[in-house]
């Protein structure tokens, strides 16, 4: 049997003061970027050097960095 969890589970202030790097920014790195920037955490985007992802990470409100200064940045790396 599978246990469900839902949003009132979920204690999101154990996330405050917190920065979140994000590496890569395709579906995945975007769908969570996205989901947590919207639910109030800071997130910032690591990308390689000349990603094309930059641009939309920029246009979407997102700080972009090179993925070792996102990592020494973070608290929490996804």
């Amino acid at each position: 049997m599978a246990t469900l969890y839902y949003d009132k589970d979920a204690d999101l202030s154990l996330l405050d003061g917190k920065t979140i790097a994000v590496i890569g920014y395709g579906s995945q790195g975007h769908a969570h970027a996205l989901n947590a920037h919207d639910n109030g955490q800071k997130v910032i985007i690591g990308l390689h050097d000349g990603s094309k992802s930059k641009a939309k990470a920029e246009a979407d409100g997102l700080e972009v960095f090179s993925v070792a200064d996102a990592t020494a940045q973070a608290d929490i790396v996804m």
